[in-house]
């Protein structure tokens, strides 16, 4: 589950740019899955850090964009609402 969040977001935010034209080429997630402590074991968080690259800057309404659409993924929408869903962006400009 915690992997296909990242996949999917990272997906729809790749086919949304590509709409706008935007090279996000180089762009990189992590993803982390949080067990519960208490039983029964299930995963109780998921974090995807996304490390995104552009090679000119971009404006905040279109990282909003973007970001927004990260959130609104199939996966994140399917998965169970008590797995909480964390995402973190970072925005770089280069080659």
């Amino acid at each position: 589950a915690a992997t296909s969040l990242g996949s999917c977001a990272m997906t729809i935010v790749g086919i949304v740019a590509r709409r706008d034209e935007v090279d996000l080429s180089g762009s990189e997630i992590s993803v982390t899955k949080i067990m519960s402590a208490e039983p029964p074991r299930r995963i109780a968080r998921v974090e995807v850090a996304f490390k995104m690259k552009t090679p000119t800057k971009i404006s905040d309404e279109l990282k909003a964009k973007y970001e927004r659409a990260a959130h609104t993924c199939p996966v994140a929408l399917s998965l169970h609402p008590d797995i909480e869903q964390v995402f973190s962006f970072e925005w770089t400009v280069g080659a």
